[in-house]
């Protein structure tokens, strides 16, 4: 292969309880990547299609990624890359992520897959970084790996591959506002109470529980956030309704998308998804503030190969 287009998918972090640890990749939304080889070495960004972002290697997360990962394999040809970005950055759905897992992915294919989905994930996380100002990779993982993930530890970096219930589906409202990730975190606390840990990991392990079980009723009890939601939220406008609206219409649970804006619903059934899709649009349509939702089964299988030559 000489050139490679991918999609690559949209990913909801932290998904409540797990904090900087567990997320799960989307379906419906995405970017789309070409990476092709060329004679002359490097990294080069051609073109960005979509949105203002640096075309500059160095300051751009997919070319920050995309040096890691040439600078290791050191081959004999360089690559470009073009940029067909769909996920808004800053929006909580993991647009820095999608572009540093693509690229990773895309120039692991061309080169034979030297490197496993572990390795890939570290590679992107370097680029992950420019955007947010710390390497993690609870986007990063459920792009590259699919479905649910849980990162054990980032040094050294642990993935863990979590079951999918296959009847899961997750709807979500992207509130027309920005939220930086890097001014999301500096809000929170550095200390928290004994019992709000309690309960934390306790949900954590009863969501882990839950998704191996094919327990749903357990699922929507876990997706309870004592530690970070309570700050979050604050930046988030009609958070709380938006939330009351989609269990009162029979989502299992709904949680902050990443930093935000994003809210994601996690629902049984595709019928019971877009219920939950109509109630928070009519939450956000007597706001004034723009937005966009969207419903998505959970995507097991990652980072999607479009087309190759």
């Amino acid at each position: 292969m000489n050139q490679i287009k991918i999609f690559s998918p949209a990913t909801v972090a932290n998904v409540s309880c797990g904090f900087d640890v567990l997320g799960f990749c989307l379906d419906t939304v995405g970017d789309e990547m070409i990476i092709r080889k060329t004679v002359e070495k490097g990294i080069k960004i051609t073109k960005i299609d979509g949105f203002d972002l640096p075309l500059e290697t160095k300051k751009n997360v997919a070319g920050v990624a995309a040096l890691a990962i040439y600078e290791d394999a050191k081959p004999d040809c360089g690559f470009e890359i073009e940029i067909y970005k769909k996920i808004k950055p800053g929006s909580g759905i993991g647009s820095s992520s999608a572009s540093a897992s693509g690229v990773v992915f895309a120039i692991n294919e061309l080169l034979g897959k030297p490197y496993n989905k572990t390795q890939l994930s570290d590679f992107a996380m370097k680029g992950e970084a420019v955007a947010s100002g710390s390497e993690h990779a609870d986007n990063i993982a459920p792009g590259i790996f699919g479905g649910f993930t849980l990162v054990k530890s980032n040094q050294p970096l642990k993935i863990l591959e979590l079951p999918t219930p296959s009847n899961l589906y997750a709807t979500l409202i992207h509130p027309q506002i920005e939220v930086k990730t890097a001014e999301a975190r500096n809000i929170l606390p550095k200390n928290i109470p004994m019992q709000d840990a309690i309960t934390q990991w306790s949900n954590v392990g009863s969501l882990v529980h839950a998704l191996h079980t094919n327990d749903y009723p357990l699922l929507g009890e876990a997706l309870q956030d004592v530690i970070v939601e309570p700050h979050r939220s604050k930046l988030i406008p009609h958070y709380n309704e938006v939330k009351k609206a989609a269990i009162s219409n029979g989502a299992l649970g709904s949680g902050i998308s990443g930093s935000g804006p994003s809210i994601f619903s996690l629902s049984e059934g595709i019928e019971t998804a877009k219920k939950v899709e109509q109630a928070i649009q009519e939450v956000y349509t007597k706001t004034g503030i723009e937005f966009y939702t969207f419903t998505s089964k959970i995507n097991a299988e990652g980072i999607k190969i479009l087309s190759s030559e």
